[in-house]
């Protein structure tokens, strides 16, 4: 697997680059420089500018691996995704530039305490569909994002990001990420993902969505070794996350 070679096939336009990699095998990447139907995880509404930003989704085999494994993927696309965020920021804006790039249980990146990067993973037999939307180039964004969406762009204060260098940065640390990931499982990357854990040690509240809709309320605890989030010492692991201000 450290060897991986994508097959990229790209669109102009498209419905949802995830929906165009229901079909593909484990290596194809599907890319687009506008999704009409772009979606994120429980089913939020994903809209980007043609052009500006990062959509992609890759198909990854993950056959013989177990199901408590898989489950662990977002995170670790998530520390794929804050690593070249970090490297970007630090290579065109110099020192001091991502310092502050944080993953969000269990599939945002944050640059700045505000949101460049989501990821929906989704599960088709012995495959994963990775789709990550990563906002490149915009500089604005709609009322209700104001203050809590950024990009390469804005943290770095203008638009010179070229697109193609995000995307085969991404695909190279991915394809290492995953060797590790399949050797080792998630605990040989957790110290990585550990250090970059946003909701460590904030009161949050979590609605669980695996079926145990009562919501958990407590002081983070941070990512467990198993990928859930430990939240007043109760593991979650699946749900949608507030932060108690």
């Amino acid at each position: 697997m450290t060897d991986v070679v994508w097959n990229i096939r790209h669109r102009a336009v498209t419905g949802s680059t995830n929906r165009d990699a229901l079909d593909g095998e484990p290596g194809d990447v599907f890319t687009a420089d506008l999704q009409t139907d772009g979606r994120g995880r429980l089913d939020h509404r994903w809209l980007s500018p043609p052009g500006l930003n990062l959509m992609m989704s890759a198909v990854i085999g993950v056959d013989g691996l177990p199901p408590e494994e898989v489950a662990t993927l977002p995170l670790v696309v998530g520390l794929v995704v804050a690593d070249v965020v970090e490297r970007f920021l630090r290579d065109l804006g110099g020192d001091g530039r991502g310092d502050d790039v944080r993953i969000k249980w269990p599939n945002d990146v944050l640059a700045g305490g505000r949101k460049i990067c989501g990821i929906l993973c989704e599960r088709k037999g012995d495959r994963v569909i990775v789709g990550i939307g990563l906002n490149v180039n915009q500089m604005q964004f709609p009322a209700e994002l104001e203050g809590r969406a950024t990009s390469l762009a804005m943290e770095l204060g203008s638009d010179i990001v070229d697109l193609m260098d995000v995307r085969d940065a991404l695909l190279e640390r991915l394809g290492a990420a995953l060797a590790e990931w399949r050797q080792g499982g998630f605990r040989c990357v957790w110290p990585q993902i550990a250090q970059r854990d946003f909701l460590k040690g904030r009161e949050l509240s979590v609605f669980r969505t695996d079926g145990d809709a009562a919501p958990v309320k407590g002081l983070c605890g941070g990512i467990a070794h198993s990928g859930a989030l430990m939240v007043g010492g109760t593991p979650v692991y699946a749900g949608e996350v507030h932060v108690v201000v």
